[in-house]
Formats: C-alpha cells, structure tokens, sequence
C-alpha cells in the first residue's frame, strides 16, 4: 500500500472555529481507518478520534479474529448460512451474501497493508495463515494476529493514516451533535476541543463510525466503551435506529470484582476451552448439541443460569486439557493478561462471566453504508446493515468494518458531486449559518460527580432489567428509572450545554429507545430473552424506532441545539 509524506498532525494546535473538508469521518476504529485510506486522495479527510488506547474504541480490543471465506475447503454458502443462523432469523440475507462474498478481497486488502497475520507453518496446511474456529462456524475461518487481531489491524491501519498527506486528524475533539440544513441533508458536525474551544467540521459527507452502545451497561469488554452516542445523533437528524433491543453479552469476561473487563477470547472455546459450573460440572453439553461452540446468546443464557443458581457470582473456563505450549502459542495476551493478575491458565481454570459486548442493532443503512439522511453514512458497530440478525456471530465484526467501509468509499467516490470535491472545493455557499447555540459553550461550569452519579444510575438500571433475561416488569421499571435519570440531568444542566451532559444525553436517550424495542418484541429471539414471551414469533420482523418514538413532555425540547 502506498503512502505519502504526511502533514502535521493538527490535534495539538489551536483549531479554527469552522474547519472546511471533503468527508468528515468520526470515530478512528477499523471502519473509520479503513474509509479515511480509500478515500485519501481524491478527497481532503478529516479523520476525528480520541487519543489514547484505552479511549480507542472496540476494534483495538477485538481479540479472536476476522471470518473470511479462506480456506480451500470453506465457501461463501456455508459462512452465509452459518450466519443466518446465528442471527436467528432476523438478518437480511442480501446483506449476509453482500459481507460474506467481500471477504477474501477486505483480508487480501489487509494483507497488502501488511497486517501481521499469525502463519499456519504446518507442513500440509491448506492456507497460509492459521485459521481458528469459533461459535456458530461449520469450518475454521477466523484469520488472527495471535489472539490480538483488532490491535495489530488498528495499529498497522492507523499507521498508514498517520503517514498520509490528504488525511488530517483531530484527537482532541468531542463531536456533540451533527449539523442538518433546511433541505434536510447532513453537512458536518460540531463539537468541543479539549481546551474549551467551540468548533464546527463543514463537509460534503459526514460517516459516523462511533462504534456500539455497550457503555450502556455497568460490565462491559472494553475499558472506554461508547454509549451510542453516535445513534443519537443520526436519529436526531431522521434516521432510523433498528434492533436497539439485540445487545450481545459476551459469555466469557475475566471475573475480577478489583479490576477492569478484560475479555477472553471466543477463540479460548474455539481451540477447546470448556466451561464448568461451582460443582466442577461441565453444564455445556446438556444445553445444546454445539457444547461450548454454541452462538453466544445460548452460551451467555446458559452461563447466566448458572451464575444464579450458584454461589460465586462466576463460572470456570479451563483450557488445561490443551497443554501449556499451546496455550502460549495460541493466547499470549491473555497468559499474560491473567499473570498480571494471579491467575496462571495453564494450572488452574480461570473465572468467566458475560460482559455487554457488541450491539447487533444500530443506524440503519443500505449496502452502501448510507442513512435516510442524505449526506450521512454510518460504518462498523454503530449500523446496522442487516448482517447481525438477532444475534451476531463471532468474528463477523470486523469483517463489516471491512467490508462496509470499503463499499462506502466505492459510493461516496462515485457519488456526483465526486468531481467537484477533487478538484478540492469544500462546502457549498448555501449553508446555514452558524448559530452560538449549535455548539456547547467552551467552559460551561459542571458538576462532574453528579454526572458520573447519573450515568451509573443509567447502567445500573440497564444492567438489572434490559440485560441478558428480561421481563416486563424490568423493562417497566428501567423506563421509570430512565426518565428520573433525564429529569436529574436537567436540573444538572439545564441547557445541556456541557460536552460530557450533552453526550449523557444522547446515551439516555438511546437507553429509552432500548427499552422500548425491548417491551415491544413480543416472543424471546437471539440475543432478546423474555420470561414473559418465551416462544417465537412465526413472522419476526426486525424492529424500526426513530425520534418520534421517544416519551413525549417538555424533554423533547432538548432534541438538539441550534435547530
């Protein structure tokens, strides 16, 4: 892959109040990374991430792999239909077809970027890079870098970004809302830099690749999890929020009540790891056929019951049975993770419980990446291109961050107005114009405590009824405890007008939205389990919300600044 000399990073100067630009793309994950190097070029990029690797979103943390059609042996109708079954009935069938059949040419993509892929070094081995195999795969097509492929993907791609003169990016910046014209189209966003000053990103097409809404819950697998802000605000502008109600919890979260989340890998099961409860009782087998190689939401349910019935608030992984050379072999990240706190895998079984992981549901897009807001796209974690269904299969993550970034660039370079903004013309003399009230003010004083309090409340709420079993009851109770949350954020900040009760904000309200979809599907599907609808639907359909479906009162006022 090419590479040119780069301009200076600009996250460490003092930024101009309005910044004009071809793409604006926000959120520095696999799918930003990967949009901003097929756009570069003929387009002025500018590139908006946090600085920092514990504020750099899911992919970096993303350990097993990548599922890509690979192997000799594999084909695009198997991964297709071990995805539509993953996903429970509820994914779109174009777009599984659509990701899977993009597979070989996104990994052959990353390869020439020179993603250092683990070897398969055995003598007969049908492909030259070690696969593994994960839940709910009929064949081993996982592609991994050891068991840290989202950190060598972000690292290698973010080191391509850095070296390329046509990408500019801003570390340091707090994005808030997205700016709308009368048209209705998206022109850009507006947001906070770190030093108090206001600041406005006029472009062309504005991508959201603000990941999940996993941060919507007490225990999640990633240190800096978003809370689907980014949702918030593509729906604020009209776009349409689908399956909010499908949160995937990951089965197997290091249990360390002192400590931060630390996910162990499917792969751990992958390669043979078992799952046993506090009698020593391998509980797997008896739930389903696949054992621990099950989809995650009947790994997740399963643990889950355990953990109830039990008395140590944690189940057992043990890997043991695989010897220790494999087990350094296969997982050095996690060996050494688990050294670091006392725990030695290769002696002892290690304690797991499940951790809000990945968000099935999100803006809904076509094949293209593309929102029903003209001029807004919307990549990786933060769509929902039809892929996931009700439940998403392990690995296929990064693969739509791949794959959907891809055929996003391809649309937005063939889009009309191409021609104009090569020739590097940046935002057209029609814009509205720029009200003080569009963006927060620089150093709005803030209660900062109150509003970790408020924010604990929200996932505390999520965490006990809108969580891996629900019921109506909880559901009820979660919408009550939400609205209270939002009535204490407004006698916080009355005009949210502070960046962080701003994205508080937005967080909030996508929780009401969860809830709702929630209470609204009536039966138990993937990764939706309902003591009060236990069945399945004969026709599920996925589920559509937008900002109307809000609670209506007086807090609908505060839908968004400057509009």
């Amino acid at each position: 892959m090419s590479a040119s000399c780069s301009t200076p990073n600009v996250s460490g100067t003092a930024l101009p109040e309005t910044l004009h630009t071809d793409v604006v793309i926000i959120g520095g994950g696999a799918a930003g990374l990967t949009l901003a190097l097929h756009l570069a070029g003929p387009f002025h990029v500018t590139l908006i991430c946090p600085a920092g690797h514990e504020r750099s979103g899911a992919s970096r943390w993303a350990q097993g792999g990548i599922a890509a059609v690979l192997a000799p042996g594999d084909s695009v109708a198997a991964h297709v239909q071990d995805t539509l079954t993953a996903g429970d009935g509820l994914c779109d069938r174009a777009a599984v077809h659509f990701t899977v059949a993009n597979s070989p040419a996104a990994i052959a993509w990353l390869l020439d970027c020179g993603v250092a892929f683990t070897p398969d070094t055995a003598r007969d081995a049908p492909y030259p890079y070690h696969l593994t195999r994960e839940g709910g795969h009929s064949a081993r097509r996982i592609i991994h870098a050891d068991d840290a492929t989202g950190r060598a993907v972000v690292e290698t791609l973010s080191r391509h970004v850095a070296d390329h003169a046509q990408i500019r990016t801003l570390t340091r910046l707090t994005v808030t809302d997205l700016l709308q014209a009368d048209d209705g189209a998206c022109y850009g966003a507006v947001g906070v830099d770190d030093s108090g000053g206001r600041q406005r990103i006029l472009a062309r097409h504005t991508v959201l690749a603000t990941g999940g809404a996993s941060g919507l819950y007490a225990h999640t697998t990633t240190p800096a999890p978003a809370s689907g802000e980014g949702m918030m605000m593509a729906a604020a502008l009209g776009a349409t929020l689908a399956n909010l109600e499908f949160q995937q919890f990951h089965p197997t979260c290091l249990y360390d009540p002192d400590g931060p989340a630390f996910l162990i890998s499917e792969a751990v099961r992958g390669e043979g790891g078992r799952l046993f409860n506090d009698a020593g009782e391998r509980f797997m087998p008896a739930v389903d056929s696949r054992a621990e190689l099950a989809p995650r939401d009947v790994v997740a349910r399963a643990i889950d019951a355990e953990i109830q019935h039990g008395t140590s608030g944690h189940v057992w992984l043990d890997v043991r049975h695989l010897g220790t050379e494999a087990i350094h072999r296969h997982f050095p990240t996690i060996v050494a993770h688990c050294a670091e706190r006392g725990l030695d895998m290769t002696r002892r079984p290690i304690p797991v419980v499940p951790a809000a992981h990945y968000s099935c549901g999100g803006i809904m897009t076509d094949l293209h990446g593309a929102t029903a807001v003209p001029g807004l796209y919307a990549v990786g974690e933060t769509a929902c291109t039809g892929l996931h269904g009700a439940n998403r299969m392990a690995s296929n993550s990064l693969l739509e961050c791949l794959v959907f970034a891809r055929s996003c660039a391809r649309h937005i370079r063939e889009a009309p107005v191409a021609d104009a903004t090569a020739t590097g013309a940046h935002a057209s003399s029609d814009e509205p114009g720029d009200p003080a009230e569009e963006i927060p003010a620089a150093h709005q004083p803030l209660d900062t405590r109150a509003l970790a309090d408020l924010r604990h409340a929200m996932r505390t709420a999520m965490s006990r009824d809108v969580s891996i079993v629900r019921n109506r009851r909880g559901l009820d109770r979660a919408a009550e405890a939400l609205d209270d949350i939002l009535v204490g954020l407004l006698e916080l900040d009355a005009t949210l007008s502070h960046p962080q009760s701003r994205q508080l904000w937005h967080a909030l309200r996508l929780a009401q939205l969860t809830v709702k979809a929630a209470a609204q599907r009536h039966e138990s599907r993937g990764l939706h389990f309902s003591t009060d609808w236990p069945g399945q639907a004969a026709a599920p359909l996925p589920s559509r919300l937008s900002i109307d479906d809000l609670p209506t009162g007086t807090l609908v006022s505060h839908q968004r600044p400057g509009r």
